[in-house]
């Protein structure tokens, strides 16, 4: 069944007449799919949505039939015009390429240059040392605890943004957002990477630029309804 379209405003650009090309494999909590939500909401375009629970059934992702969609057995996965993409930074640039408004990178190339580098800070760096299988690995393998796996994840959080909050907040290039004052690339990283901080207990008092983009961002709806408690599928 497609997703009802709750997005609304100006600030969201409509592109009707495509829309029923696109499927968005994807689980409410992934940080990763909520990548892929918000740069999907910000070029207008519904997609339908199928669901992969990450933890039902020994994990959804895990199953014969996605492996054959999608051999890494991760999310997100968007499928479009009889092609299929994964990797949510691929899937963000696929999308800037295809649907050229509102760009989702600068127009200069120290721009994208440097939105690039803050997302990948969060997609290279902070994120794959914290995602799911990494978590259950250390607990199968290791013995690690869950208070062990969230200690694990505040430290690597911790690390990330400690860096960050200086190159945003040292950056005269930074504004309402993480480059000027248009979302880009950059925050579609950065908003769910502070969704991910919370879930472990992490408050952003640390990071008073990171803090102060977020509030931003969440004022715009293409944020807003990416949120994963906005999702049909959260629980």
């Amino acid at each position: 069944m497609r997703a009802a379209n709750r997005y609304s405003g100006p600030s969201i650009r409509k592109w009707s007449d495509m829309t029923d090309d696109f499927t968005l494999y994807g689980y409410f909590r992934s940080s990763a799919a909520f990548r892929a939500r918000i740069a999907l909401n910000l070029k207008g375009i519904k997609p339908e949505l199928r669901f992969v629970h990450l933890l039902k059934d020994g994990g959804q992702q895990h199953t014969a039939e996605y492996k054959a969609l999608n051999p890494q057995e991760l999310i997100p996965a968007l499928a479009h015009d009889g092609h299929l993409i994964t990797q949510s930074l691929a899937i963000i640039e696929y999308l800037d390429e295809i649907v050229p408004e509102p760009p989702l990178l600068p127009k200069d190339a120290y721009g994208r240059a440097r939105a690039r580098e803050i997302a990948y800070v969060v997609a290279c760096d902070i994120h794959p040392v914290n995602n799911l299988r990494v978590g259950q690995y250390t607990k199968e393998k290791f013995g690690a605890s869950d208070d062990d796996i969230a200690r694990w994840h505040r430290h690597w959080i911790q690390v990330g943004f400690d860096a960050l909050e200086k190159m945003l907040s040292l950056s005269k290039h930074t504004g309402l957002f993480c480059h000027a004052d248009a979302p880009t690339i950059a925050d579609i990283c950065l908003i769910p990477q502070c969704a991910n901080a919370r879930r472990v207990k992490m408050e952003l008092d640390l990071w008073p630029t990171i803090a102060r983009i977020e509030a931003h961002a969440l004022t715009h709806p293409a944020f807003d309804a990416a949120l994963p408690k906005n999702q049909p599928d959260a629980e």
